[in-house]
């Protein structure tokens, strides 16, 4: 066994290989950049080494770099996490020419599978179902027209290194691809340096459903069942879970079989991924086609090692050691039901736009840090494992077996460099219900203050009829939020539930005050009479010690507030319900249930004159085109005088790795251009005035 490996990675992955490597009783070494000198990865590694500046080309994309690392510290492998060099067979082989070992599979599959051209050649091959679609290398746009056409629309265009849900394009006529395919082949062409585009039929209703592998050096190679992956959004992975509520034993089996002949077909071993799409108007079972081979650990792995068991990292280590696999396919295991939540500086009610800046208060639900501790899931006894070696079974602490990965701590900085993930929220059930519902008791608990996050989406996500029945697809976040996000819906429960915490906190922020002011002796009592105003619809309630009647509705609940606090966990009768709280000057922000709401607390008599007082109107910004996030201005289409049509493209701004194209809301006349190409925007900075 190794006894010291190099992490060549960044952030949440850096954290997890880390903390199984410590766990196996292996030294690690970190890398950084200049913007990740002070990240979590760094403190909790045995040593670290700087790379260079904050762009991932001059610092964790340098192989030259990682290998004279490895040197300097005397790390005899590698594991590369996912992204960066994780799927470059170049790397590999340098490692291998420095007498370094890599911890993820051979050069050769990398780059088989890599081009995801020639790999669904082999696919096809190897017999796996393949998508129909043109294979071979795109010349201009013209020629795409042409292809698209030929296939039938709607077509995918897709980067041929791409990944991760960068370069591609979903093209529903001639003007998408015309639109399009020059902007797919520079994404291509700034993430993975290859700018080649292939086009293939977009399959309707479709469902992501993609197959884990796992195999050592001796031929041995095994299916870790499925997950699903159809909640995306812009082709990005918002929400994974295993196993998928769709897939059948039958399904199951022929995907992992299909799967499992391609990764021989190409000399495969270490953790892998095959992903398909599948028709989710299939009833035969057989309606799956063959997308990519993602030859790195996934981001969504962890739903995978809460049903097996299994520590994926502690696999992959010791298959890069030389070790065979402790177990057959028989004895691959799916236990319960679990679920991921991607949290993502993003903010949904401004259409997902990245957001940038310090995480000024970071506090994750109450959870276990990385994989693996000794303890008991629902019956599942420590050290009830697959693993041949010192490992132990999955496991959480009491509050709904709830697990979260991160790379960042309070006080870290969200940076523009990178990926806009900020951690991995991960539940484990007996049954998806129960995943489910974990699932929305933890993100009420998940307190991120300083940057933009989708938070509120996700619970939003987890609530929604549709998603809970189980009747997903990959066009389901479209479909079900085609206007935007705009919260979550409230319920008249949830509405009386929230006027009576607000009512109490209010009545303890008074009695604050007054002791305070010398004008009380003794403890806080919250009790009186309050009018709550919360979405514009004012709330009569009257606390009496434990009972608090809303609008006449009288309610037994248990609201421990102090001035100043940030959460607040109540109990309603049998059920709990956690609230974030903001304080405003006569009220509250609640957070909670994937939506926040203004609420306003007052005596009666102060609420009878608040009725008269005048509202202010905020300034009409509509005349003037505004950058809605930090980032480079790479392109403005107009100039002053211009008249534009609706939905007409106006600007692009590049932010996280992805070009965003500013279109117009409505016909108009440009008046001025405040904005030039190659510029650096703030958030709402004015790129150009309409008249």
């Amino acid at each position: 066994m190794f006894k010291k490996i190099l992490i060549a990675n960044r952030g949440e992955i850096a954290c997890r290989v880390i903390r199984t490597a410590q766990r196996m009783g292996i030294a690690t070494v970190a890398v950084y950049s200049d913007a990740d000198a002070r990240a979590p990865h760094v403190e909790m590694a045995d040593e670290a080494v700087r790379l260079g500046p904050p762009p991932a080309a001059e610092s964790y994309l340098l192989a030259d770099r990682i290998i004279a690392a490895c040197k300097e510290t005397g790390a005899e492998a590698v594991h590369p996490g996912y992204g960066f060099l994780s799927e470059r067979a170049s790397f590999v082989e340098a490692l291998t020419a420095a007498g370094i070992a890599f911890i993820g599979p051979p050069a050769n599959a990398i780059a088989a599978m890599g081009d995801k051209i020639e790999s669904k050649k082999l696919a096809k091959a190897a017999g796996v179902n393949v998508v129909p679609g043109f294979l071979g290398e795109i010349a201009d746009t013209d020629e795409a027209v042409r292809i698209a056409s030929d296939i039938g629309y709607p077509v995918m265009m897709k980067a041929s290194a791409g990944g991760g849900g960068k370069g591609m394009r979903l093209a529903w006529s001639e003007q998408d691809v015309r639109e399009g395919f020059e902007a797919t082949k520079r994404e291509g062409l700034a993430s993975f340096g290859d700018d080649r585009v292939f086009i293939e039929k977009f399959i309707e209703s479709p469902r992501h459903i993609e197959i884990q592998l796992l195999g050592d050096r001796h031929g041995n190679i095994v299916y870790l069942n499925e997950r699903e992956c159809s909640i995306q959004r812009r082709h990005q992975k918002v929400v994974e879970e295993a196993p998928s509520p769709f897939v059948s034993p039958e399904m199951r089996k022929a995907m992992g079989e299909q799967a499992v002949a391609l990764a021989r077909a190409v000399g495969y071993h270490s953790a892998g991924t095959v992903e398909l799409i599948v028709s989710g108007a299939d009833t035969t079972g057989q309606g799956f086609y063959f997308l990519e081979m993602n030859t790195r650990l996934q981001v969504e792995h962890p739903v995978t090692e809460y049903i097996t068991g299994l520590d994926l990292v502690e696999q992959m280590i010791r298959v890069a050691a030389g070790e065979p696999l402790g177990f057959t396919q028989d004895q691959v295991r799916l236990d319960g039901w679990a679920i991921e939540n991607r949290v993502y500086a993003e903010d949904p009610y401004r259409g997902f736009l990245p957001s940038t800046g310090r995480l000024v208060r970071y506090r994750p639900p109450a959870a276990m840090k990385g994989p693996l501790v000794l303890s008991e899931v629902e019956g599942r006894a420590a050290g009830d494992t697959l693993s041949a070696g010192a490992s132990t079974s999955l496991s959480t602490n009491g509050l709904g077996n709830v697990r979260v990965d991160d790379g960042v701590t309070e006080g870290s900085e969200i940076s523009m460099f990178y990926d806009p993930m900020i951690a991995k929220l991960v539940t484990w059930g007996a049954t998806r219900e129960k995943a489910i519902d974990a699932q929305i008791d933890a993100l009420d608990r998940f307190e991120i203050e300083g940057i933009g996050h989708n938070v509120d989406f996700l619970s939003a996500l987890m609530q929604h009829p549709r998603f809970r029945s189980g009747a997903i697809t990959t066009g389901f976040i479209a479909e079900e939020y085609p206007e935007g996000f705009q919260g979550a819906p409230t319920p008249e429960k949830l509405t009386e539930r929230l006027a009576a915490i607000a009512a109490m906190a209010g009545s303890a922020e008074a009695a604050r005050a007054a002791e305070i002011d010398q004008r009380l002796n003794g403890p806080i009592v919250p009790n009186g009479e309050w009018v709550v105003t919360m979405d514009g619809a004012e709330h009569h309630v009257l606390i009496e010690g434990d009972t608090v009647t809303v609008d006449g509705h009288p309610m037994t609940i248990a609201a421990p507030y102090v001035p100043g606090q940030k959460l607040v966990e109540a109990r309603i009768g049998d059920e709990a319900l956690s609230v974030k709280i903001d304080r405003l000057r006569s009220g509250f922000v609640f957070t909670t249930r994937g939506r926040s709401h203004k609420l306003r607390v007052l005596p009666p008599h102060v609420a009878e004159l608040a009725r008269h007082m005048i509202e202010k109107i905020p300034p009409d910004m509509s005349r003037f085109l505004l950058c809605p996030m930090p980032g480079l201005v790479t392109r403005i289409d107009v100039q002053a005088g211009d008249k534009v049509e609706a939905g007409q493209p106006l600007a692009v701004v590049e932010a996280m790795k992805m070009e965003n194209i500013l279109r117009a809301e409505k016909a108009g006349t440009v008046k001025t251009v405040e904005a030039k190409a190659g510029e650096s925007l703030a958030v709402d900075a004015v790129i150009l005035e309409f008249e």
